[in-house]
């Protein structure tokens, strides 16, 4: 890392108080949406997953020494295995699957801990880390452009001409915002898109604003209206105690094995974005850890499991401001608007087409950290097994590739709607080709080879 040219606020840095509550509220708006979208899709309560959101993400902190600066959000492979789980033996249930994929999380986390992560090295050269890191920003390019250009009616979506005019505006006011402003402006440009893209959106299409869910929506949620009517306790409590809930649960705790993929994807983005390793120091026996508590305890609540958000991850891309108080007191607005249902009711007003403006920008963020990866250590691409092993990468991940296992006789209950999503079955593809295939020091990049022959 190269100290004589900083222009980044480092993660134990604290901004004033000025600049710290604008740029922590910019990372809360930038999980908000798909953070209350999960429990939404999934029948599990918004505000009850905003709390745990947040208490995972302080947890996840303090458990990494405050070195890993990831807003822990809702994770959505889950949803599929939460719905049918759900629905056939309760949510208790489902939650208790939720809770065990946190287990599985902290048993990888002890595995790594004592065999630590030079093999990790061996198995994750730079071809194959910057063509993951790629796959992660625009296999979520689909979502984004559709956020920004359709609109859902009745469950089916249609291109929407107010859609694209709400996220240009949003994107261009945004754009503008990084390259041109200077400052402290320059470090909230997703804020500043965001709430250009709000208020454009009052003036031109205000009735695409439903106020009604501002006017509904109570003014405080208390402790024990949380306890009474959002937790799930006792129905956690019950599928504890139940042989035959267990042996349902583990239709959801199986998932854990492929986010562990998303996981370790996503910490290395943040390390190349901050330009440092972050498998070793703090190490990924940690991040894993704090993930993995994040969603046990976040499950024992009524809270869906949790993971480190790439909207996040590209907002550290944009602003480089990685300072663990910025994300903590986003933690913390998180954990306080779960109690303040005016304001949550506000943010989930928030127009699709404004969140996938900015989606735009932060998914497409992510990728240019892989190519710039592919640059910096020179990964030769005329070597034709380079070429392969990222053309594997990029079009099973960026293409949807997914294997889903259903149906299937002897195994059923134990195997249906558990998904190898996208992203982890082109980073399973990518280590195998590159353990398989001869010529592994040509996947170091010629960055690598000249630092060994120097040494």
């Amino acid at each position: 890392m190269n100290t004589n040219t900083k222009n980044f606020i480092d993660v134990h840095e604290t901004p004033g108080i000025g600049k710290l509550l604008p740029l922590s509220l910019q990372h809360l708006f930038a999980m908000f949406g798909s953070t209350v979208l999960v429990p939404i899709l999934t029948g599990l309560d918004p505000a009850t997953a905003l709390l745990t959101s947040g208490i995972g993400t302080l947890l996840f902190l303090w458990i990494t020494k405050g070195k890993i600066p990831n807003y822990l959000g809702s994770s959505f492979a889950f949803i599929g295995p939460i719905i049918t789980v759900s629905a056939a033996h309760g949510v208790g249930t489902a939650l208790l699957g939720c809770l065990l994929s946190g287990l599985v999380y902290i048993i990888v986390a002890a595995i790594v801990a004592k065999s630590g992560v030079k093999w990790l090295d061996r198995v994750l050269p730079p071809v194959v880390i910057a063509s993951v890191i790629v796959v992660i920003g625009l296999s979520l390019a689909g979502v984004a452009v559709d956020m920004a250009t359709k609109v859902t009616v009745d469950g089916v979506s249609t291109i929407s001409l107010t859609s694209i005019e709400i996220s240009l505006v949003t994107m261009i006011v945004t754009i503008l915002s990084a390259v041109l402003l200077r400052g402290f402006f320059a470090l909230i440009p997703i804020l500043i898109g965001i709430i250009t893209g709000y208020v454009y959106t009052l003036l031109r299409h205000p009735e695409l604003i439903d106020w009604q869910k501002v006017v509904d929506a109570p003014i405080f949620i208390g402790i024990g209206e949380m306890f009474t009517n959002h937790f799930k306790f006792a129905e956690v409590s019950a599928a504890l105690a139940s042989p035959s809930a267990w042996l349902a649960a583990l239709i959801v705790a199986p998932i854990a094995f492929v986010t562990l993929a998303e996981h370790l994807g996503h910490l290395l983005v943040t390390s190349k974005i901050m330009d440092r390793d972050l498998m070793k120091d703090p190490g990924l026996h940690r991040s894993l850890l704090g993930d993995g508590i994040a969603t046990s305890l976040g499950a024992l609540i009524g809270g869906p499991p949790a993971t480190t958000y790439g909207e996040n991850i590209g907002v550290l891309a944009i602003t480089r401001v990685y300072s663990r108080v910025v994300i903590g007191l986003a933690a913390v607005f998180a954990i306080l608007f779960s109690f303040i249902g005016k304001i949550s009711a506000l943010l989930m007003t928030i127009p699709t087409a404004v969140l996938g403006g900015v989606s735009i920008i932060l998914f497409g963020i992510i990728a240019a950290q892989g190519l710039r990866m592919y640059v910096e250590s020179k990964v030769d691409f005329s070597n034709k097994r380079n070429m392969i092993i990222a053309a594997a990468i990029l079009v099973t991940g960026i293409g949807g590739y997914k294997i889903s296992f259903t149906g299937v006789t002897f195994w059923e209950s134990f195997l249906t709607n558990l998904t190898i999503d996208n992203v982890a079955f082109s980073t399973f593809l990518g280590i195998l080709l590159h353990v398989i295939l001869p010529g592994k020091e040509s996947a170091m990049g010629e960055a690598h080879q000249e630092q060994k022959k120097s040494a």
